[in-house]
This record gives C-alpha cells, structure tokens and sequence, in this order.
C-alpha cells in the first residue's frame, strides 16, 4: 500500500510541477519584449519602407541575425541566416488571431497534430499564445484551400508543406520569431 501511495504522490507532484511549468511558459511568451530608452524597436517595419520592387525582400528593421520574421501586412515569412542572409522566404495565411508584433522564442514544436479547426496539421512551431490559443507556423497535410469563414479562433499560420519542412528544420526551440507589420 505504501508504494501505491508514493507513486500517487509522485504523479501528483510531478502533475503540478508540469503545470506550474507550462503556465510560467505561457506567461513568459506573452510578455512583450522590452526596448532600452532612446532606441528604436528591434522587430518594427514600416510596409511603406519596404522595396516595392521585390515583395521578397527582407523587411529593414526586422531585426539582426538569425530569425524568423512574420509580416502581418504581407502574410510572408522571411527565414533568415547568419549574416541576415535570407535563406528562403514564402507566403503564408494566417489564421483568425494575429500575434502582436514584437520579438519572440520559439517554444514548442510537433511534429503532427490536430488544428483547432480539425485540420491535421504537421511540423507545428508554435511562439506564443493569445487567450489560451496557441500561435505559430504549420503545414495541412492534405493541402486544400482554407474554408472562407470559422467560428474557431485558429492562431495557425498555414504554409505549404514544403515550406512547412523548411520551417521545422530552421526554427529549433529557442530561435527568435520577429513578428512585424
């Protein structure tokens, strides 16, 4: 009997400890990245600033060094290397709830789920949360076009399997997301 008891225990305390873990994560993903006095935000582009000649150029300030960034006003996202050499760049749609824009970590990752629209979905980045939503990158696996409307708040942002590929093997846990307009 004792043994039953320390093993409940165990699962009790090791239960709480994952929560505590998993809502400090939560609470650190949301919090926005804090700009020193006097300097310009990191992660902030103005779409005007943008090349109009070539859509696919890197936002101007984006950020530096590796990243990825994630333009609202484009649903384009940049994979970008050392040295901000654009390593691959694609279009994107994005679900209902938008992240704010700013600088995050990525924090999970799956290799294959369920979306929150019933979707099966694969290699699954996800950086931050909104209301309980979870927000990130990820691929259909059965690519058809997304429906029109949903109900369900969605914090997918959808890209093509291939793209989806080269997302799961560029953003590791850790690795920065610039989120911009």
């Amino acid at each position: 009997m004792a043994t039953s008891n320390a093993a409940f225990v165990t699962a009790l305390t090791t239960a709480a400890l994952a929560t505590v873990g998993f809502l400090a994560y939560q609470a650190a993903a949301t919090v926005p990245t804090r700009t020193p006095a006097g300097s310009a935000p990191a992660a902030v582009a103005s779409k005007v600033a943008r090349g109009q000649g070539d859509p696919a150029a890197l936002p101007p300030g984006s950020g530096a060094g590796e990243r990825v960034v994630y333009s609202l006003d484009d649903n384009r996202v940049w994979l970008v290397g050392s040295g901000d050499k654009v390593i691959r760049t694609f279009e994107v749609i994005p679900g209902t709830i938008d992240p704010a824009p700013g600088v995050y970590t990525v924090t999970s990752r799956s290799n294959s789920v369920t979306g929150t629209d019933g979707t099966p979905i694969e290699h699954v980045v996800r950086f931050t949360s909104i209301d309980g939503v979870a927000i990130g990158f990820s691929a259909a696996v059965r690519e058809t076009p997304p429906a029109a409307t949903t109900t369900v708040p969605t914090g997918g942002i959808r890209e093509s399997r291939r793209d989806g590929d080269a997302m799961w093997d560029f953003a590791t846990i850790g690795a920065r997301v610039a989120v911009i307009h």
